[in-house]
């Protein structure tokens, strides 16, 4: 599944595609599940919480509460300025998060497979906890930019031990909003972390102002069914889609059993975490 040449890529660069990991009736059934989850939301609670005069609260409060249940996250300009939905929902919703992998059957039998598990282990993982989830949308024409980030800053662990998978639903290129990373980035070190403020809501804690190298991302254009490994420190950005076609992938991420979860982490889970 995995050679010590990938391996060794994996670990210079921060990030290794595996084409052809998931099956094309695989990446089918993923979608067709998340169009059904999607077709049996009813958006009205949801889209209230847009058009309140504590908005900001709410909608955290939305957010910071579903890293044990299954929530829909609208696109940042799908709303008018009444709270109404401009589009249909189908073509609103920026993402499904955090738990799928916990709480939906299929995505459960996909992100708990044996060769999930393999790949795991191959990677140097002893033993892994499957921490979050979601399926991405990046909607043709309005898919939001996602800045330049590490996911430790938001997901960190003690020591730093998490691995993020990346999984191409639809081909994904420079046009429709594919990922691009900084190749060795990962070894710069953490440079913030976003953490739970005693005050109540999230705030920044900066280790390194100094801005991300632009000029050093590179786009990894993947086909449909590609994983792409990413290291918890490894910068990466997508921008955003104003092709005509989707860019729908779904995105897992793994931590060490026997590291710390920090308690200040904005994902808190009042149901255990789960190996495979």
């Amino acid at each position: 599944m995995i050679n010590e040449q990938q391996l060794n890529e994996y670990r210079d660069r921060g990030f290794l595609v595996l084409e052809g990991f998931a099956s094309e009736a695989e990446c089918d059934e993923l979608r067709a599940r998340a169009e059904t989850l999607v077709q049996e939301f009813d958006p009205s609670e949801v889209v209230s919480i847009f058009s309140t005069h504590e908005q900001n609260r709410l909608t955290d409060e939305y957010f910071l509460t579903s890293g044990d249940k299954i929530r829909f996250f609208f696109e940042e300009n799908a709303f008018n300025g009444d709270g109404t939905l401009k589009y249909k929902k189908e073509k609103s919703i920026n993402m499904i998060g955090h738990a799928l992998h916990d709480l939906d059957p299929v995505f459960q039998k996909f992100s708990r497979s044996e060769k999930l598990k393999q790949l795991a282990t191959a990677i140097g993982f002893k033993d892994s906890l499957l921490l979050q989830s979601m399926y991405i949308f990046k909607q043709p024409n309005m898919g939001g930019e996602v800045t330049c980030h590490q996911d430790s800053t938001f997901l960190y662990t003690e020591p730093i031990d998490i691995v993020g998978l990346w999984f191409a639903l639809e081909n994904a290129t420079t046009e429709n909003g594919c990922l691009w990373a900084i190749p060795g980035g990962h070894r710069q070190g953490l440079k913030s972390r976003w953490v739970r403020a005693p005050e109540g809501g999230m705030k920044f804690e900066i280790f390194d102002e100094a801005p991300w190298d632009g000029e050093r991302l590179v786009p990894i254009e993947v086909s449909k069914g590609s994983l792409i490994l990413l290291n918890g420190l490894l910068p990466h950005r997508s921008f955003e889609n104003r092709s005509s076609r989707s860019r729908q992938a779904y995105t897992l991420h793994l931590i060490g059993a026997d590291v710390r979860y920090r308690e200040n982490n904005w994902l808190q889970r009042s149901i255990p975490l789960r190996g495979f």
